[in-house]
């Protein structure tokens, strides 16, 4: 016995469970979370990296000349002044005031 073709069932559709419509919003909350961490880290990370290129791109004779037109004689006369920590490259950097010699003077207090 035959079944006519009207007869035959039409594959039965997916439908959208819960379950799947929950992984999908978790999908977007990922997506719109690490874009705001992505977001956030270069915004705080921006002034750093463009001091770190305009160093990178100097002379060694004009970095020198930088490092040394400011004089601190201590770290204490460095944060008196506002400008400690000072990176290697910046005014009033030296390598006396870099106790670790990471490129780092006069860093804050543990």
């Amino acid at each position: 016995m035959q079944r006519s073709s009207s007869a035959r069932r039409a594959p039965a559709r997916r439908r959208h469970t819960p379950k799947r419509q929950e992984s999908r919003g978790s999908f977007r909350r990922t997506v719109v979370s690490l874009s705001l961490i992505t977001g956030a880290a270069t915004w705080l990370l921006a002034p750093d990296l463009k001091s770190l290129w305009a160093q990178s791109t100097l002379s060694p004779e004009a970095l020198k000349a930088r490092e040394t037109a400011v004089f601190y004689a201590r770290c204490d006369e460095a944060r008196a002044a506002g400008v400690a920590p000072m990176r290697r490259g910046e005014p009033g950097y030296r390598e006396d005031l870099d106790g670790d010699s990471d490129g780092l003077a006069c860093e804050p207090y543990r």
